[in-house]
């Protein structure tokens, strides 16, 4: 049985956070299926054309974060089953962008 941490050096949600961003531009939120959190997955973050940035393992509670740099993003979330979810985002500096993704 393989763990959600594995193969990724990222902590499950990604890095905690304070409840204000300060001077960091910060991408967040949670994935939901059917009402419920999905634990087991990951959320990609994606620059201009696909290009891989990050990427961190779904925490417990479906939870995900990310510091980024400020613009425009794509989030994608995978999740076993086929699972998969598509958002655009945008981040700036000393705003903490909210997002809830249904898979």
């Amino acid at each position: 049985m393989t763990s959600a941490n594995e193969g990724c050096g990222a902590p499950a949600g990604g890095v905690a956070a304070s409840a204000a961003a300060g001077d960091q531009a910060v991408v967040e939120g949670r994935v939901i299926h059917d009402g419920a959190p999905v634990s087991t997955g990951y959320a990609r973050l994606l620059g201009t054309g696909d290009e891989f940035v990050a990427e961190v393992p779904l925490g417990d509670d479906g939870g995900f974060r990310f510091f980024a740099a400020p613009g425009s993003w794509t989030l994608r979330v995978l999740a076993p089953g086929g699972l998969r979810a598509e958002r655009s985002v945008a981040a700036d500096y000393g705003q903490v962008t909210k997002v809830e993704v249904t898979v």
